[in-house]
This record gives C-alpha cells, sequence and structure tokens, in this order.
C-alpha cells in the first residue's frame, strides 16, 4: 500500500505591525516559499494575495494600483494593468483567471498570515 506524502499544516506567520502598512499601497512578504502582497485599504482591512501576476508570471503584484471598483477592493496589475478583487483574487478584467489569496488577521498589532 502506498501513502501519500503529507502536505505541511499551514501557519500563521507574523509578516509585519499593521501601522507599517500604509493605507493603499502595497508590500511583499516572503513566507516560507510563497510571495504574498499585502494591501491596507483607507477603511483599514488588510488582504493578502499572491505576489505572482498570473498573466506575466512576475512577482509584481505588490507595486500595483490599490482602488476600487465600486465595493470591491482591488489592485491592478503594474504591468499590463489587470485588476484583481483583492478579497478574491479573481481578475475582473476576464473573470476566470486569479492570484490566489490568503487569510490574514490582525493580533496585537500584528499581521498574520496563513500561506504554506
Amino acid at each position: 500500500m502506498t501513502s501519500a506524502a503529507a502536505e505541511p499544516a499551514a501557519v500563521w506567520t507574523v509578516v509585519c505591525r499593521y501601522h507599517d502598512l500604509q493605507p493603499e499601497r502595497g508590500v511583499a512578504a516572503l513566507i516560507g516559499r510563497v510571495q504574498v502582497a499585502l494591501f491596507r485599504t483607507f477603511d483599514g482591512t488588510v488582504y493578502a494575495i499572491g505576489n505572482q501576476d498570473p498573466f506575466t508570471g512576475a512577482y509584481v503584484l505588490s507595486r500595483g494600483i490599490v482602488g476600487s471598483c465600486g465595493e470591491i477592493p482591488t489592485v491592478a496589475s503594474p504591468l499590463h494593468k489587470q485588476v484583481f478583487d483583492l478579497r478574491t483574487g479573481t481578475c475582473l478584467d476576464d473573470g476566470t483567471t486569479a492570484a490566489g489569496v490568503y487569510d490574514v488577521r490582525i493580533r496585537d498589532g500584528l499581521v498574520e498570515v496563513m500561506a504554506g
């Protein structure tokens, strides 16, 4: 009988202090082997999506332009300007392509991301 190797369990990782995140600006973080882009919106919500642009493969989404489409918080890729929903990672331009999304929480003033 062959058993599949168990994948490591994802854990919460402290990335930075909440107040180090500037509103409407992205930052990149490396969690294990995963590059994550963090965004703090003007309302104080923090989002974490994959930093890799799914259209080009470049790790640049943290440098994107933060905005909104109606009630949807977004980031536009700095390369070809595709717009991604920060809540789901879905590209609003084509509706099928997506960047990964990660759970994020604030504890004791620290931003923690579950990735891995």
